[in-house]
């Protein structure tokens, strides 16, 4: 190429790799894999590293990826949170090793291994935990502090009462959480998260940190950027200090003299990938002394003293045996590939998901073929591309009948996948009956998938809402069930009943509307009556509502079996309203108005405010928009006190605040 065609082709790296940092930091919803990103960043660098004279200051090889977002507040990083310069073979450790041996004599290193998550920092004064923030662009983070006390494994009061103490961790979606999530995400029909590291992140940067609670997230806690009243020398010696004060540590952490004990290391936790309970997707060499460190310096991006080592995707060639058809909750048709089974980062796989018939085309994939299957993050099994074709193999259609009923299957409004348009489809009714009685939605312990089928192939039950009609004589005669079992059983559906209105509305299983929309739902109409009947337009004007949800709830309510069943779920004695007290206050402010906090209020915590606006029948929203009544503003507002006024907003402060809840 050129010097024209290299500056082209580097401008269009920058290009595509902002965007799939925009796409990984800020919306956790990656497009490409670790492996494929990292391959485009190194190809920049080559270019840069060649051409210096192309080098821009903004190039993404000289920042960290992420930006703070604006729905939480600032937090200034006083030690900046920096990203890892990576390798990808035993030859760029080797030179990493001969880089630092130039500056610093018989350098030790410690190996551990790099856990795939969302860094943050964590803040303790006396031995209190008081603030906690995401990296954000390495210089400034989010202020999460209340979602991070949701880990139980961060401890909120350390073991020795230090003056000051910032820890750097690293916050992961262990896989079996991983996977109960994105399992309940199919099943309710909602986009699931590619990757633990997405889940972790996306359920880290929830405005409500119910929602955090629920996702079971954890923390290993890895590096100390500030400490007061300790005196610390080595990395490996600050591990042992971090654990003593009941901190969760990275599981492997050793010291290693040379390159060759270095990869060694390195080697033996690839090795370990597949029988860990959390994804990693490499191992981090630093050098183990901070006097050696503060010597070596740092990049504008990254430090000298450290070096991450990305192992590579693991992928292998099997057959395709067979493409399996099941319908959803929803009557949506997933083409699943059967395969030979094979072992992939330590486990045996032989099924994968193959989305829709768009994805099948693309690929060309065939029953008969052979295929290459690799874990996406090392946890999902994907199917890569096709080697070679079976002799005298066909294009693979989705049969356009469905699988469990016989109907004929259709594509609806321009979605990619097909759908069974029968509502009374086996297939569909059983996943309602799941969704139904999940944690979730109705919560009825004791109500597994092997209970319901046994109810079904009784008779006993043809409908969630048949769950209200056993009776103790008909959980008897399932097999296995006894006197207490049956008792227990009958019991917690009883106990079901009076949930509070948001379960049964997500239980009902609508379209689009997930746990948090059905909160949403709730709270502004307050019984399953008034959600009945509000009008597109008083649905679509919820905050954290769009158009498509909107429209999925007025169609479901307008439905004739939809108005019967209201009346079957009130016979059958169901709680139909909100039961979360909203004061009615006379001349209240903040019934049914939107408010948004930003800044730091001097005396109330930002959810203690939000807690009483609630409280009052008023909701609060993470941005500013036209459909905000008011702004509470504390110190340091920043964008969203500027959007407000340019909207023409009321802006309050604290003390208006209080004026106007004591009314």
């Amino acid at each position: 190429m050129n010097i024209n065609q290299i500056k082209a082709r580097a401008e269009e790296l920058r290009s595509l790799i902002l965007y799939h940092n925009n796409r990984y930091y800020n919306e956790d919803s990656p497009e490409i894999s670790d492996y494929e990103y990292d391959m485009l960043l190194r190809e920049l660098e080559n270019i840069e590293s060649e051409h210096p004279e192309l080098m821009v200051p903004d190039s993404p090889t000289q920042k960290v990826g992420g930006a703070a977002a604006e729905k939480f507040s600032p937090v200034e990083h006083k030690v900046p949170m920096e990203s890892l310069h990576d390798s990808f073979s035993p030859e760029e450790i080797y030179d990493f090793d001969k880089r630092v041996r130039e500056s610093v004599e018989s350098p030790e290193y410690v190996v551990e291994p790099k856990i795939d998550g969302l860094s943050v920092s964590a803040e303790y004064r006396n031995g209190i935990f008081v603030r906690g923030s995401t990296r954000g662009d390495g210089k400034v983070g989010e202020d999460i502090t209340d979602n991070l006390k949701t880990i139980k494994s961060l401890p909120m009061k350390l073991n020795r009462p230090i003056p000051y103490l910032e820890v750097r961790g690293e916050v992961y979606m262990s896989i079996k959480s991983f996977e109960s999530l994105t399992a309940r995400q199919e099943e309710n029909d909602e986009k699931p998260f590619k990757n633990p590291r997405n889940a972790a992140a996306g359920s880290l940067r929830q405005k409500d940190s119910k929602i955090t609670k629920e996702r079971n997230l954890d923390i290993f806690v890895f590096n100390v950027q500030q400490i007061e009243g300790e005196e610390l020398t080595g990395h490996k010696q600050s591990l042992d200090f971090l654990s003593e004060l009941g901190f969760t540590v990275l599981p492997f952490c050793h010291v290693c003299k040379n390159a060759d004990e270095v990869l060694e290391e390195i080697d033996e936790i690839g090795n370990t990938r597949g029988e860990l309970g959390f994804q990693i997707d490499g191992a981090v060499v630093k050098v183990d002394s901070f006097a050696q460190r503060e010597a070596l310096g740092s990049t504008s991006k990254f430090p000298k003293w450290a070096e991450a080592y990305k192992y590579p995707p693991e992928e292998k060639e099997t057959e395709l045996l067979d493409i399996e058809i099941n319908v959803g909750r929803t009557g949506a048709l997933t083409p699943t590939a059967i395969f030979a089974p094979i072992t992939l980062a330590g486990t045996t796989v032989s099924r994968a998901t193959l989305h829709n018939q768009e994805f099948i085309s693309e690929k060309d994939i065939r029953i008969g073929d052979t295929v290459i299957v690799r874990k996406a993050g090392e946890i999902i099994p994907e199917v890569v591309s096709v080697t070679k074709h079976k002799e005298n193999s066909e294009p693979y259609r989705i049969p356009r009948i469905c699988p469990s009923c016989g109907s004929p299957v259709e594509f609806e409004n321009g979605e990619a996948a097909l759908r069974c348009p029968n509502t009374e489809c086996p297939a569909q009714l059983m996943r309602h009956m799941i969704h139904f009685v999940s944690r979730d939605a109705m919560d009825i312990d004791g109500l597994g998938e092997k209970v319901l089928h046994a109810l079904a192939e009784n008779n006993l039950i043809h409908s969630p809402f048949d769950l209200y009609r056993l009776k103790k004589e008909d959980i008897l005669r399932l097999e296995g069930k006894k006197d207490r079992s049956a008792d227990n059983l009958i019991n917690a559906i009883e106990k079901s009943k009076s949930n509070d209105l948001y379960r049964l509305v997500f239980g009902l299983g609508i379209r689009h509307i997930g746990q948090r929309a059905a909160k949403l739902l709730a709270d502004r109409f307050r019984t399953l009556d008034e959600i009945a009947k509000a009008s597109l337009e008083d649905i679509a004007g919820i905050e954290g509502f769009g158009e498509i949800m909107a429209q999925s709830v007025v169609s479901y309510f307008s439905l004739e079996k939809t108005k019967e069943l209201i009346k079957e779920i009130k016979e059958l004695g169901l709680n139909t309203k909100n039961l979360t007290q909203k004061e009615e206050i006379k001349d209240n402010p903040f019934l049914g108005k939107t408010v948004v906090i930003t800044g730091t209020l001097p005396t109330y915590k930002r959810t203690e405010a939000a807690a009483i606006i609630e409280k009052l029948g008023g909701k609060t929203a993470g941005s500013v928009s036209k459909k905000t009544d008011y702004v509470l503003a504390g110190d340091a507002a920043g964008s969203k006190l500027t959007k407000a006024r340019q909207l023409g907003i009321t802006v309050i402060d604290e003390d208006e605040f209080n004026k106007m809840i004591s009314g």
